[in-house]
């Protein structure tokens, strides 16, 4: 295995529930990587959330229209004052929401580029805000 780094992003939020696309945030620290690394630039980027009410996917980043889509989905799936929650805080759909997103992306890398599909993103999901969250990008160079 190669070279590895790990970098720690702030994402603020502005809404209770939204995506946030943070590919461009992601590419920047795999570029400092390959700066940083001199010549090697393929390997491998994981992106991990470290909370339980946001997470993070990979989605459509050409239409803003899909991620409204799936915002109002989610939310008619599992709504904010489900009568039958238990949890105290007033949360659990944001944290149900969560799960289904997931806590980490893999995303390989190639000639120092993110590889998508054509209208591939990556997106920091939010179900419990607004707030200043974290995101942890681990950099692995083959």
């Amino acid at each position: 295995m190669g070279q590895a780094t790990t970098f720690t992003l702030e994402v603020p939020t502005r809404n209770r529930c939204e995506f946030v696309d943070v590919t461009r945030r992601v590419q920047a620290v795999v570029d400092q990587a390959v700066a940083d690394w001199a010549g090697v630039d393929t390997g491998t980027v994981i992106c991990y959330v470290p909370h339980t009410t946001a997470g993070i996917t990979i989605q459509e980043n050409a239409d803003p229209d899909v991620v409204h889509d799936v915002l109002w989905k989610l939310e008619q799936l599992i709504p904010k004052n489900e009568h039958a929650y238990r949890h105290a805080e007033g949360n659990t759909d944001s944290h149900i929401k969560a799960s289904m997103m997931g806590s980490s992306v893999t995303v390989l890398v190639s000639g120092g580029k993110l590889v998508f599909g054509t209208w591939q993103g990556i997106y920091f999901t939010e179900f419990d805000g607004p707030r200043t969250r974290r995101m942890i990008v681990k950099i692995i160079a083959d």
